[in-house]
């Protein structure tokens, strides 16, 4: 199995090499969980799909391993995880004069371990592995979405991971490539920089997507409203992921965000959202008939090197706050913050490092300690034009899944490619 992926990796990288310019600046650390079309399209560059014909095909793989460097108790130390998705996307304007429409599916292969089990960590270190099963083989996303109005109001109906418009800090500081639109606020792989962790366990994302409508509202490029209305049957523990059809059965999600954003020498963004989870919900000996919750998050460019070149330097960073009255998920206040440098290195312009800081409360009724710190640090090299290599560094004082336990730290290094 592991030589498989090794020679699948491989050859992606060749098409990587072969068929893609430069990217630019970093990626995020798993563009599966944030973006609704993942990948470059390069393999249906590879297979000589016409672009006029309208289909887009690509996707990506991610490989990691992680070693628990101390805080382990009478677990492995080695853990390893790999994703793959593949993405078609087909423009029905230019496959049968369909104005303002578009169709998208994706496929997704994940086998991996109990990582973040393993650590004792609530709030997830590594955000490749979530929920059992951990090898799964699924229907990811199967959507049409419908613009209209110039764009300024889009309908997007289906299976989808509502984590891609809702609550994303992850949304990208507006860049001169335009071609490849992959988030890169930051290149973190704990769980918090993909979804806010008073959500965890209600709203659909990777790797258990949902099936629902999303509305997006945008009367100005600057300013936009966001509608949802999802299956929410994640919240009674069903791995919705690997359903092959919606519950509609009294269990819903639904949550609206506003934002605005800023495309000056420091582009940024900011927004703010509120959600809630309807049907009666139960943990052990706790049960509660609907929870809610607000959130928001920020993010911007602090600081430009100065440069000639279209691809400058620079340092951005983000904010992030949650809080929900559930006395059923794991975690109901929750606090993140980080930093990221992009380019600042004369010699690797498509590098980016940086650190992020995640807090939870952790919910009383699940845990015995009050709370549950983590730091991470990462470095992202481009080895190839869409290949990464990335280490991350996690430290956390006071997992909270084992209260006896303390000082976890773990390293994490990343093989991710885009194709």
């Amino acid at each position: 199995m592991r030589q498989s992926l090794l020679i699948l990796l491989c050859f992606f990288a060749c098409i990587a090499s072969v068929y893609s310019d430069d990217a630019t600046y970093g990626i995020s650390g798993n563009p599966g969980a944030i973006n609704s079309v993942t990948g470059t399209g390069d393999l249906g560059k590879l297979l000589q799909i016409p672009e006029s014909s309208g289909v887009r095909l690509g996707g990506m793989y991610i490989a990691d391993g992680n070693a628990l460097l101390n805080g382990r108790e009478n677990t492995g130390s080695l853990t390893g995880n790999s994703v793959l998705i593949l993405d078609l996307l087909i423009d029905l304007k230019k496959a049968m004069g369909w104005k303002g429409a578009l169709f998208g599916t994706e496929f997704l292969q994940f086998n991996g371990q109990a990582t973040n089990a393993d650590a004792g960590v609530v709030q997830g270190y590594n955000s490749l592995t979530g929920s059992p099963p951990l090898n799964r083989s699924e229907l990811y996303q199967l959507w049409l979405l419908q613009k209209f109005a110039e764009d300024r109001f889009s309908i997007r109906i289906g299976k989808t991971i509502p984590i891609a418009h809702f609550n994303n800090v992850s949304k990208p500081v507006p860049i001169h490539n335009a071609a490849i639109a992959i988030p890169s606020v930051s290149g973190l792989t704990y769980t918090p920089i993909f979804v806010n962790t008073t959500l965890l366990g209600a709203i659909g994302g990777y790797y258990n997507s949902v099936y629902g409508v999303t509305v997006s509202v945008a009367p100005v490029k600057a300013a936009y409203m966001n509608l949802g209305f999802y299956d929410g049957s994640l919240a009674r523990g069903i791995q919705t992921g690997i359903k092959v059809g919606p519950h509609f059965n009294g269990y819903y999600f639904s949550i609206m965000e506003v934002g605005y954003s800023w495309a000056s020498t420091k582009p940024g963004i900011v927004a703010v959202g509120g959600w809630h989870q309807s049907g009666k919900l139960k943990y052990g000996n706790q049960t509660q008939t609907g929870t809610g919750g607000i959130y928001s998050f920020a993010s911007q460019t602090l600081w430009t090197k100065p440069s000639t070149s279209t691809n400058k330097g620079n340092i951005s960073g983000f904010l992030q706050f949650g809080w929900s009255n559930s006395r059923i998920l794991e975690m109901n206040l929750f606090a993140g913050a980080g930093l990221t440098a992009f380019a600042l290195l004369p010699k690797r312009p498509n590098d980016s490092f940086g650190v992020g800081l995640a807090w939870s409360r952790l919910n009383p009724h699940r845990f015995s300690r009050y709370s549950e710190l983590m730091l991470q640090g990462y470095y992202q090299l481009q080895i190839l034009s869409q290949l990464y290599f990335e280490s991350a560094l996690s430290y956390i004082p006071n997992p909270g899944a084992h209260p006896n336990r303390t000082n976890v730290l773990a390293l994490t290094n990343r093989f991710t490619l885009l194709f």
